[in-house]
């Protein structure tokens, strides 16, 4: 089943980019990672805060921070998608490498989103 693919484009044929299901899924865990609550209208809760800590240095203790932000969120918003087995958040060059292994409940495959979310800071 093919889903619209994030973020909105358009593919070759210029038509509207389309993706598979494990795309839509990690798109699904891109969304909710790099919105900041408050950012939808109808959905004001929507959302990490991952975001909110952009200008916040990158060190282990935002990065420990983040994991357990990251952690809630996906629960809260993509429980009935995927079940989460790990979240790492690592603190690299001024950026945090975000790492989500999961399991998608309808076909049981295990999957890996890597976000990397912007740091500031120093």
């Amino acid at each position: 089943m093919s889903q619209i693919d994030f973020p909105f484009h358009f593919d070759g044929r210029g038509r509207t980019a389309q993706t598979d299901e494990s795309g839509y899924i990690r798109d699904l865990i891109e969304q909710v990672l790099l919105t900041a609550p408050g950012e939808r209208v109808m959905r004001p809760n929507f959302g990490s805060g991952v975001m909110q800590l952009v200008f916040a240095a990158a060190s282990p203790e935002v990065a420990a921070t983040t994991q357990f932000l990251i952690q809630g969120a996906l629960q809260q918003w993509l429980s009935d998608v995927i079940t989460v087995d790990t979240v790492d958040v690592q603190a690299q060059d001024g950026a945090l490498l975000i790492t989500v292994q999961y399991v998608e409940r309808r076909t049981q495959t295990r999957g890996v989103a890597q976000i990397s979310a912007p740091g500031g800071g120093s």
